[in-house]
């Protein structure tokens, strides 16, 4: 019954309602355009607050991994100083140079070794302590960007409280707007709405021009475009042309037709002035 009563609908009718739709989805950009950068603003300072805490949870890993590893080496330190201890003691009861020998390499080669896990501690103590200083500035800039995200999301929840009744009550009239158009002349003036960057699909004359890129309309056009007997674009932007009588408009053509009259200054003669 409904697709029925929307073919019954004239050419200009189609077109009214067209318009009316368009003013109403107008309106409601205007209601977004308020939020302004708003929403992106959240939007990104959300992502760079993941992305610190993502790193946070690495720069914590890896001070974890060189805590490990500190506790590691001082175990393998531990180690090597039994093993030296006990070498020690047995050089006392060595009965040939050979054996000294050999005890002499082993203490030699465990100093290293203690030498070398002293290093490595040291080396990871710098590391951790460089991962602590850069944990500390990235959870003091964490803490900023969430104090900056939570007044964002105020100035944000603010604005949206104060439009969402007026915004709903616009979208319920494009919702019925749009149950008047036919849905292939809806779907070609919401293609065109959404490739023209000022989200206009359908326009009115003005000054014999598109109101929409600012071309001249041929005169014949413009004639097709009155008599409301079919659907015209531009041929320049591709958007539906309607006439300001249709979108609701009043021109003042007839007023700038209709220049102010000048009083003539009478010009004295000579004889007049003397």
């Amino acid at each position: 019954m409904a697709k029925k009563e929307i073919t019954e609908l004239s050419v200009e009718e189609k077109l009214k309602a067209l318009y009316q739709l368009q003013t109403t989805l107008s309106a409601i950009d205007e209601k977004r355009a308020l939020r302004g950068e708003l929403p992106l603003e959240v939007q990104d300072l959300e992502d760079e607050i993941e992305g610190l805490n993502i790193r946070v949870d690495k720069i914590r890993r890896e001070i974890e991994d060189f805590s490990m590893a500190v506790s590691q080496k001082k175990a393998e330190i531990a180690e090597a100083q039994a093993s030296v201890e006990r070498y020690n003691r047995q050089l006392n009861d060595v009965k040939n140079n050979r054996e000294y020998d050999t005890l002499s390499k082993e203490i030699e080669f465990q100093t290293l070794e203690i030498e070398l896990c002293n290093k490595k501690i040291r080396e990871a103590m710098i590391r951790i302590d460089e991962c602590e200083r850069d944990l500390g500035t990235t959870e003091r800039l964490i803490d900023d960007r969430e104090h900056d995200l939570q007044q964002k999301r105020g100035e944000l929840d603010e604005i949206m409280l104060e439009t969402k009744e007026e915004e709903e009550r616009l979208r319920d009239r494009a919702r019925d707007l749009e149950t008047k158009i036919e849905p292939r002349l809806l779907s070609s003036f919401k293609r065109i709405r959404k490739n023209a960057r000022n989200g206009l699909g359908i326009v009115y004359v003005q000054r014999d021009a598109c109101g929409g890129c600012f071309n001249k309309i041929p005169p014949q056009r413009q004639l097709d475009v009155k008599m409301h007997k079919k659907v015209i674009v531009c041929e320049y932007c591709g958007r539906i042309i309607v006439d300001p009588e249709l979108a609701g408009v009043k021109t003042d053509k007839a007023a700038a037709t209709e220049k102010p009259k000048r009083k003539r200054a009478i010009r004295k003669t000579k004889e007049e002035t003397e």
